[in-house]
């Protein structure tokens, strides 16, 4: 018999970890759900089969239609012509297929890794007990929603009239291919968050057992197993593009720039799940996360994860469904809706070049995400802390990233070389290079910008912990303050990135303002080209979050918990830089889908809109709508938070009163309890906001349609076209100031707790926890919302634009 090897033994080792995985998945609600659904969208494609087999195409005699709608109809196959897809959709499966394979790599080295002592087994057992089932909970009612929304969408586009675009599309293909597309999209957004949450879990212990050992390993650890979840997000989302241009293409007869419109529901499906996993993530983590700290730091004078407190585990369950899984979520529906958004874009825009230079401007998007797979995971195996004291881990993390940008850079600029150079326009694709390196130049200011207003090293930050020295209430002050002078900065460096890709890409053609929106198309994917490594370092947060609270709890010693303090107080900033990066994509995605909305409404009305003006009563009014809305929403956030706190902090007090024995050990805390309320509370919570974001930008377009339409036809879409540019503005700007607010406030606790003013204890240190207190529903459960919210408009008023245009 051949001797063992290790590698035989990590191999099996493996094998026996994906088994362990696959039964408890299998056993759980999520399953059950993803399986009605996949059942579902099988029954669509039946009834697809059944439906639109013959039949004739309705007569369209329409005039005025749209020059581009001609130009798309120029190049429509004939019924029963087959085009080949160009090669490189298919070196891009591959290169996605490769990446879950390296994610496959990452979870089994993170996963090899030891786990500590039997006090840190314990520990994280019950983190990933609470996690798992508030998750297979919340899964389960957020796909019994989208249930619901699907039949409704199959039912819109199955009673409307064919789009011109399409004139080779009956309306039940058309409904079909948005509805199943949009099932693909929830599906794979829900199984998105909850594998990367499912490692998550099993790292935190890892990296505390690691930082036992080193601060080198531990931060290693930790990035990788960040790192698995932004290879698997970006991997899933190709290969659902993909795989559903390949699906659909064997029912329709379209071209390859007609197959986006058909994939509109994907990024709505991934919008709705993601906008339930974050609002239920953030009330869940921040409800907790505020009862802990009212009764055990500011009450008790206890520190923080301190096992004596009844809701620490709930806390640290909390790091993960928000922190990690509803974070996965928000960022799949992102990539997924600006890649669908720029498809589009680049569709029309091929029409004026010859049909052999078509492919490459539909397939740019996917190829862009194809490089950020490759440079980021380079860059996330070349980032190693050296050994030492005084090392800054955010240092660390940006010369990973640094390393990931340069290489991103290079391959934009052979990709639009690759992909958008044509004899036509010999020169087009320099101008386009410029335009993404715009996207990737704005998105490494961001990270600098949002470094400067929430990492202690900086005086914004500083500024804050010194208010904290004379009270509580000028500690909220400064923290407002800051919040506020950092709107600035961002909302600067997104105006000049959008004119000037703007700008950049008109000139590529002539002035073309097709060319121009495309420019701004490559500028957002520019932005997204190191999504990963930025996802990996947002997942690094709350991993070493939770591996500072493992230490604690397990009572490891002063030299291990200062490790886990300093990595988790870069966690902070990399959170924070994770959701400013966010917004900033959000918000030129939105230009993009705003742009394509308004295509879609000239489309079906067969005249363009024209210009959006809010002189006109009913224009300004649905502004005002959405603007509101911004704030309405962020305030129901802020009460689901308070409202299930105060249950937390009521239950806590309790068991202090009931069990005196905790303060000194001689009794346990009951933290079941806590978990089990505030479960309840997030899942009871989540489904207003939710539905209030979903229902009312329905309700604008639909009331003035009815109610204002007799002298203008599109006065509902036009209502609407004012209502999401309001919405965006204001939501970028709340959104940025809520997310770099509640960072500050929090680092500038962590910077107090270094033993700056007084350090733990003090009366400068309780003034910053109430700033903390306050930020915390800031910057985890309203701030990542809106990120989620302002896109969700822009795909819920795309997709169900025929709402809005009166006959």
């Amino acid at each position: 018999m051949l001797p063992t090897t290790t590698q035989d033994t990590m191999d099996t080792d493996f094998m026996k970890m994906v088994d362990k995985w696959f039964r408890s998945f299998r056993n759980s609600n999520v399953y059950v759900q993803i399986r009605m659904i996949a059942a579902l969208a099988f029954g669509l494609v039946v009834l697809f089969f059944l439906l639109s087999s013959g039949g004739e195409k309705r007569d369209r005699q329409d005039e005025g239609l749209m020059e581009a709608t001609e130009e798309l109809q120029s190049r429509t196959p004939a019924p029963g012509t087959v085009v080949a897809f160009p090669l490189m959709l298919y070196a891009v499966a591959l290169v996605a297929i490769g990446g879950l394979v390296f994610a496959a790599w990452l979870a089994q080295w993170v996963l090899a890794k030891d786990e500590g002592d039997e006090k840190m087994k314990t520990i994280s057992d019950a983190i990933r007990e609470g996690a798992a089932g508030f998750l297979s909970t919340q899964y389960t009612t957020i796909f019994k929603l989208a249930a619901c929304v699907l039949v409704g969408i199959f039912l819109m586009y199955l009673f409307r009239e064919p789009p011109k675009n399409l004139p080779q599309v009956s309306s039940t293909r058309m409904a079909l291919c948005v509805a199943f597309s949009f099932a693909t999209g929830c599906s794979l957004s829900g199984v998105a968050g909850y594998v990367g949450m499912w490692v998550a879990v099993r790292s935190n212990v890892r990296v505390a057992s690691a930082a036992t050992r080193s601060y080198s390993e531990a931060v290693t650890v930790g990035l990788r197993a960040g790192g698995f979840s932004g290879v698997l997000v970006v991997s899933m989302v190709l290969l659902g593009i993909i795989g559903l241009l390949l699906v659909v293409r064997l029912f329709v007869s379209a071209a390859l720039h007609q197959l986006p419109f058909l994939l509109v529901g994907y990024s709505f499906g991934a919008s709705f799940v993601a906008l339930f996993a974050q609002l239920g993530g953030g009330i869940y983590t921040k409800a907790a996360d505020v009862g802990a700290d009212m009764v055990g730091k500011v009450e008790s004078d206890i520190p923080e994860d301190d096992p004596r407190n009844p809701a620490v585990i709930a806390d640290l369950v909390g790091d993960n469904v928000g922190d990690c899984a509803g974070r996965g979520a928000d960022l799949f529906e992102s990539i997924a809706g600006e890649i669908l958004a720029a498809m589009i874009l680049g569709g029309t825009l091929s029409q004026k070049l010859p049909a052999d230079a078509a492919g490459g401007y539909v397939l740019f998007p996917l190829a862009i995400h194809a490089l950020d797979i490759i440079v980021s995971g380079i860059g996330i195996m070349m980032t190693e802390a050296p050994n030492g004291k005084n090392v800054d881990p955010m240092e660390v993390l940006k010369s990973g990233y640094k390393v990931s940008v340069g290489l991103a850079g290079i391959g934009i600029v052979l990709i639009c070389r690759l992909l958008l150079y044509t004899a036509a326009k010999p020169y087009a694709w320099m101008y386009f290079s410029v335009c993404g390196l715009i996207g990737l130049g704005t998105a490494f200011l961001f990270i600098l910008v949002t470094q400067y207003y929430t990492d202690f090293n900086y005086p914004p930050v500083r500024m804050i912990a010194q208010a904290s020295v004379t009270g509580h209430g000028t500690n909220v002050i400064a923290g407002m303050a800051v919040g506020m002078r950092a709107c600035a900065a961002p909302a600067f460096i997104i105006s000049v990135a959008l004119l000037t890709s703007y700008k950049t890409g008109m000139a590529a053609f002539d002035g073309l303002p097709a060319a121009g929106l495309f420019g701004t198309a490559v500028a957002t994917m520019g932005m997204l080209s190191t999504v990963v490594f930025v996802l990996a370092m947002d997942v690094f947060g709350p991993i070493t979050d939770n591996a500072g609270g493992i230490v604690e709890m397990s009572e490891q010693p002063e030299h291990v918990r200062d490790i886990t303090d300093s990595l988790d107080a870069v966690g902070n900033t990399t959170k924070a830089i994770t959701k400013g990066f966010s917004v900033g994509s959000a918000s030129l995605a939105c230009f993009l889908l705003f742009s394509a909305f308004l295509d879609e409404v000239a489309e079906l009305a067969g005249t363009r809109v024209g210009a959006i003006d809010i002189a006109v009563p009913e224009v300004f009014l649905g502004g005002l709508a959405g603007a509101t809305l911004v704030f309405y929403f962020s305030g129901q956030c802020m009460t689901a938070v308070g409202s299930a706190a105060q249950e937390v902090v009521n239950n806590v007090r309790q068991q202090f009163r009931d069990r005196p024995g905790i303060m000194n050990g001689t009794q346990k805390p009951d933290y079941n309890s806590c978990v089990s309320i505030v479960t309840q509370a997030a899942l009871r919570e989540m489904v207003a906001p939710g539905l209030v974001a979903t229902i009312v930008p329905l309700s604008v377009g639909v009331f003035f349609r009815f109610t204002s339409s007799g002298n203008d036809r599109l006065i509902g879409a036009k209502a609407i076209a004012s209502f999401l540019m309001f919405a965006t503005a204001s939501g970028v700007l709340f959104a940025i100031f809520l997310n770099t607010a509640g960072g500050a406030w929090d680092n500038a606790k962590k910077y107090i707790e270094q033993g700056t003013h007084g350090g733990k204890g003090s009366a400068a240190h309780k003034a910053a926890v109430t700033g903390d207190t306050v930020g915390d529903p800031c910057k985890d459960t309203a701030g990542p919302s809106l990120h989620v919210l302002i896109k969700l408009l822009s795909t819920i008023t795309l997709v169900c634009s025929p709402m809005f245009v009166a006959n």
